[in-house]
C-alpha cells in the first residue's frame, strides 16, 4: 500500500481483506461536496469555474478471484466479483476527484461522468471527470 492511500485512510478490498477504514462520499459520515452530473446546481449559484478535475483509479482483480469470475461468467449471471471491484473503483475514482476539487478550492462539481477501460489484459482504468467551481447561494 503507498503511503498516499495509507494517509487516505484506503484499504484495497480486492482480496476480501481489510476495506475501507474511511467513509466515503454520500456516506453516513462521509464528505458531503456537492457534485452534479447536471450543468449547475438548482441551489446554488456558479460563480466561477475553475476547470476540469478527475480522479483515476486501476485496478486488477487478482489472478485467483479472476480465474474465479471466469468460471461463473462461463455459467451466465452476474459477475458480483466484477460487480463488487467496479463499485469500488467508481467510489474511489470519486474522492479522488473530490479532494483534487478541494486542492483547487473548489465549492462543487458540475457536469460529472465516468470513464473506463481495459489496461493490458487484467488491469481496469476507471476515471471520474467534472468541472470544479466556485458557488453562492442563489438569490
Amino acid at each position: 500500500m503507498s503511503d498516499q492511500e495509507e494517509v487516505r485512510g484506503w484499504r484495497d478490498d480486492s482480496h476480501g481483506q481489510g476495506g475501507d477504514v474511511t467513509p466515503r462520499y454520500g456516506e453516513p459520515g462521509g464528505t458531503q461536496f456537492r457534485i452534479t452530473t447536471a450543468l449547475e446546481f438548482t441551489e446554488w449559484k456558479i460563480d466561477s469555474s475553475l476547470g476540469v478535475v478527475f480522479g483515476v483509479v486501476v485496478r486488477s482483480m487478482g489472478m485467483a478471484r479472476g480465474i474465479a469470475a471466469g468460471f461463473k461468467s462461463l455459467a451466465g449471471g452476474e459477475v458480483k466479483q466484477y460487480t463488487r471491484l467496479v463499485e469500488d473503483s467508481r467510489r474511489h475514482a470519486i474522492d479522488r476527484m473530490i479532494d483534487n476539487a478541494k486542492l483547487a478550492g473548489a465549492d462543487g462539481i458540475v457536469a460529472v461522468r465516468f470513464d473506463s477501460s481495459q489496461v493490458g489484459q487484467s488491469l481496469t482504468e476507471i476515471v471520474a471527470y467534472g468541472a470544479a467551481v466556485k458557488l453562492s447561494d442563489r438569490t
